[in-house]
This record gives structure tokens, sequence and C-alpha cells, in this order.
């Protein structure tokens, strides 16, 4: 069969998402996708879904993943944990960015550097305390995406892996296995929207973000309870970096430490359910990232590690090389032809909103009821 309701293209966070909203709403649906499981961006990263941290747009499709994530890890049986985030504060303009943060009555709670050094094994020394972000979650973004795959096929959703789109337009997806037909489409294809939608890219200043990251062996006296951010992270993540007190931070931070600057570092941490590390990140973005990775990063990300924990210095199991779309908003949502949608997280919250950003724009453009409450 060829004719479906709802036809995604894509199998990342963003278009299982879409293909979850629709099984959910009982419709026929079709996810296409040329590589043969979800390799990119939403297998890449740190498996940090970090609500708390957003504002504005980000935050509700934050809020809508979160209620998503939580439904799909018991119906689909892959590991998630409502970890909350921590921060930690190394000098005193990074407290007073987390105080100034717990003024709008939100869930962030501030926590004395003993409280904070209970929950994660860092070193005393410039430790001053930090934060809590309890709404937060985190996952294993090499099995989720596989194990939500698994789940769709089993309501239904008909997967056409290794195979590759060559032209879309309303009603219509022609791919290197043949032509599909379904009143909606859903392009959520990441950063190879400038693939199939070469001068949308264009409008929208779409480019690739490229990221470097590694997984490492660690030996620490207790384990990582929950995410953890530093200072780097704060000039990041929305609900902080529109504080007028991060402007301190991010001035000194540049000063002190000119090279971390210049990589564009996330200085962050998740401990993964066999006891290794993720660490990392940082970014550049382009049109086309150079494949090239220098070991300038990941020294980098030792160095400052070993600093943070107390532990011995890091053996690494695995670098890697992500890659998500980045644009000069958080999002596109652009309805390209009649029934055609195309949508993606055009920044690094992808894994914290995708599944949102699917369900509340897939209910807006194709007229659908919410399907939130009593389903499943």
């Amino acid at each position: 069969m060829n004719r479906f309701d709802v036809i995604v293209v894509g199998s990342g966070i963003v278009g299982l998402g879409a293909a979850y909203a629709a099984v959910r709403r009982g419709l026929r649906v079709a996810v296409v996708d040329r590589t043969e499981a979800p390799v990119g961006a939403s297998i890449r990263n740190f498996g940090h879904l970090c609500i708390g941290a957003q504002t504005g747009e980000a935050r509700r499709y934050a809020d809508i993943a979160r209620e998503l994530w939580l439904r799909l890890s018991r119906d689909a049986d892959f590991w998630l944990r409502p970890s909350g985030t921590l921060i930690a504060a190394r000098h005193r303009d990074e407290l007073k960015v987390l105080e100034a943060a717990t003024r709008d009555g939100g869930e962030l709670r501030m926590l004395e550097a003993d409280e904070l050094r209970r929950r994660a094994p860092l070193r005393a020394d410039g430790l001053l305390g930090g934060a809590l972000i309890p709404t937060d979650l985190q996952t294993n973004p090499r099995t989720a995406g596989a194990a939500i795959a698994r789940h769709l096929a089993t309501l239904g959703a008909d997967f056409r892996w290794r195979t590759a789109v060559t032209g879309v337009r309303s009603g219509v997806v022609e791919t290197t296995r043949g032509t599909l037909t379904a009143a909606q489409i859903v392009l959520a294809v990441n950063h190879d929207i400038d693939q199939l939608l070469p001068e949308l890219a264009a409008q929208r200043g779409v480019m690739r973000c490229a990221l470097d990251m590694m997984r490492v062996a660690v030996s620490l006296p207790t384990p990582l309870s929950a995410p953890l951010l530093t200072g780097w992270s704060l000039v990041r993540y929305g609900r902080f970096a529109a504080l007028p007190e991060i402007d301190a931070v991010r001035a000194r931070l540049h000063a002190e430490r000119p090279d971390l600057a210049a990589i564009d570092l996330n200085q962050m941490y998740t401990q993964l359910p066999d006891g290794t590390l993720i660490i990392g990140d940082s970014h550049v973005g382009a049109v086309q990232p150079d494949p090239f990775q220098s070991e300038v990063a990941f020294d980098a990300f030792l160095d400052e590690a070993q600093a943070l924990f107390d532990m011995p210095r890091p053996r690494v199991l695995e670098r890697w090389q992500g890659v998500y779309a980045k644009g000069p908003g958080d999002f596109l949502i652009e309805q390209i032809d009649d029934g055609v949608l195309a949508l993606a997280a055009t920044t690094g919250i992808g894994m914290t909103t995708g599944l949102g950003l699917a369900e509340d724009s897939l209910t807006t453009a194709f007229g659908w009821e919410s399907a939130l409450e009593g389903t499943s």
C-alpha cells in the first residue's frame, strides 16, 4: 500500500513525534527515511531533556514534550528518569544569575555547595553553590529513538527505511522506491532541509551546527544524580541567557578563557546507566561544517572535567560529531504547500522540544483536536 493519511519524512525525534501524533489519532502513517534507523542529531546528544531552562515558545513545546516522553518511556519501554538538572556555580556572578532566575516564581531551587556535592561528586575547591531544576528528565539517546520507532510500528506506523525522498508536493512524496500519497505530509529532516527545500533554507537562514562530544569511562566516588550544567551552560539556555545578570558571566568567561569561548563551549555532563559519562560540547556553524575534528576541543573537555569532578583523568571510549539545524530563530514551522508542513528545531534543544513541537504544530496546521488528555 502506498496511500496513507499522513506521511512523515525523517525519523529523528521531530519526525517520530509527528508520527506519534498521527497514530494516536487513528490515522494511517508512513515514516520515510534514507537510513535504516535513527542515526542523526537525535542519537548524538546528551539525552538531557532540559525543560525548566526554556522560556516562551520553547518552554511550551518542552512542557508538551515532557508529558509525551513520560508516556512513551512507559509504553515503548525505554530508560528515562525524572532526574532534574543540577547547575554548578563556581563564581559569584553565576550565583547571581541563578538567584535572579528564582525570582520568576518558577521551579528552580538554590542549593548550598554541600548539598550540591551530595548530589554530584564535585571538587570542593572553588564551588560556591548551585541550583536544581526538578522538572527535567534524562534518557539514553542511543536507545530511545529506536524504541519509539519500534513502538510506533506496533501501533501501525509503516516505516520505509533505506528510502530516499526525491521530491514533495501537495499530496505526493516521490521516493527512490516509488510514489507515496497522503493528504498530509510532514518534512522533519533537520539540517537536511536545504536538500529538499533549498530556497526555504536560504530564506530562513538555516545552516548546520557541528559539535564535538565524547563518552568516557570515569572513576567517581558516587554517581552523578542528574545532568550537570555549568556557567558555560547558563549563557546558552533561554531562561538564563535573557537575564541582565548573564552579561557579567559571559564577559568574565570570555576574558578568562578565550580558548573555550573560541570553541563555543557548553560544559555539561550526563551519566548513562552503564556509568559512563557523556561530556561536551563545542559548536561551529556552517552550511557544510568541516568533517575533520581537532583534538583541541576534546583536550579541553577532559581538562575541564578533571578540574570539576573529584576523579582521575577520564578514559576516552568514543568521540563523535553531532550536527543539527541552526537558524536565527529557535524553530522552523512552514506550510510550504497545501497539506505539506516543514518542521525543524533550529537550535540545540531538539530532544527537549521536538515531541512537543510536532504535536502542537500538527494540531494547529492540520486542524486536529488535541489528543493529550486521556490517550496513550
